[in-house]
């Protein structure tokens, strides 16, 4: 299993700079950011001061959109950053919530998202792309490689992440439901004459390493990571909209929105969120990662052997640097190791 880091690009840029780098030094491979332009700092300017610090780390969004960029200036920044510094880039592509909400816009539809994730990788891997009756391509790009992942909660999305992803995101990390999403991304890839195996699959949740020993401890670990709830509550509640409580999305990921009363953007994927008040501690048990280095390692195991290929833990919480480490001295180590069989 591969390993990512999910930070926000809150000013100092410098800290953001850090905490990559750090994530490098303790073994993680991948360091995504949200994406958000009014929310936070200007992600693909930091990506470039995060890859000249470090020597492998791949870097991108979790996830960009084809509404608030251009895909074609998407394509690009990704290219003159895999001429700078040997394609070490990765693009996480998803119909659009806080970047497009905060400006009162809505969210890219199914055929949009398809269109833009086609001219974005085309053009992004150096090869020549028809968009408005005209072909596109870059004549100063060569050698250029970008995958493009796919976040999606809904069965429409999913599919579009099977017919045409190079990777799958699921930004929680609840096993049953990992289960079911990566089977409909499967079968979706394999109606469509793709190796459902050629799909990546990648799990982003919070990871808060503790002692966890005490109720307090237990309960400061919940708050610091309850705001993911209200995150996820977004994208399920246009789910339940369209499709409707009894629908085949999974009463795990759809009853808890029962009490949800609105939310603010200007708290969005922030410790304290007081709009994610609504979100029980199951849920946050369920879709976190919380507690000792063995409790991560136990869950790390359950969604490795339902084939997720990468983790991704966000970091909006007060015990950064010691959950990095824990990661590197004691987690990925442990999912290092061959699994035994068993008789």
């Amino acid at each position: 299993m591969e390993f990512g880091v999910v930070l926000q690009t809150n000013p100092p840029a410098s800290r953001t700079i850090d905490l990559a780098r750090q994530a490098e030094t303790h073994g993680f491979g991948y360091v995504w950011t949200f994406d958000s332009h009014l929310l936070w700092q200007e992600p693909f300017v930091i990506y470039s001061a995060i890859l000249a610090a470090t020597r492998r780390i791949m870097v991108g969004p979790m996830v960009t959109n084809p509404a608030t960029r251009d895909w074609t200036v998407i394509a690009s920044l990704f290219a003159t950053l895999n001429e700078m510094y040997g394609n070490r880039t990765v693009c996480g592509i998803g119909r659009g919530d806080s970047a497009v909400r905060t400006l009162n816009g809505r969210p890219a539809t199914i055929a949009t998202l398809r269109e833009a994730i086609h001219v974005i990788r085309e053009l992004a891997n150096d090869r020549p792309v028809e968009l408005n009756d005209k072909t596109l391509h870059f004549p100063w790009s060569t050698g250029s490689a970008l995958e493009v992942w796919v976040a999606a909660y809904g069965p429409l999305a999913l599919k579009l992440a099977g017919e045409v992803g190079d990777g799958f995101i699921l930004q929680l990390a609840d096993p049953d439901i990992a289960a079911w999403t990566i089977k409909v991304v499967r079968d979706a890839a394999e109606k469509a004459g793709r190796d459902p195996a050629a799909v990546k699959f990648c799990v982003a949740a919070p990871m808060y390493v503790g002692d966890g020993g005490s109720p307090t401890e237990r309960a400061h670990m919940r708050e610091q990571c309850r705001w993911f709830g209200g995150m996820v509550g977004n994208h399920v509640a246009d789910l339940v909209a369209k499709y409707g409580a009894g629908s085949a999305i999974p009463v795990a990921l759809t009853d808890y929105i029962a009490g949800r009363q609105g939310y603010d953007y200007n708290e969005h994927g922030r410790a304290g969120n007081v709009h994610a008040s609504f979100v029980p501690d199951e849920i946050v048990e369920r879709f976190c990662l919380l507690g000792t280095p063995a409790e991560h390692v136990q869950k790390l195991q359950a969604l490795r052997d339902l084939g997720v290929h990468q983790f991704a833990g966000y970091l909006q919480h007060d015990n950064k640097e010691v959950t990095l480490r824990m990661y590197g001295e004691r987690i990925i180590p442990a999912m290092a190791q061959p699994v035994l069989a068993t008789s």
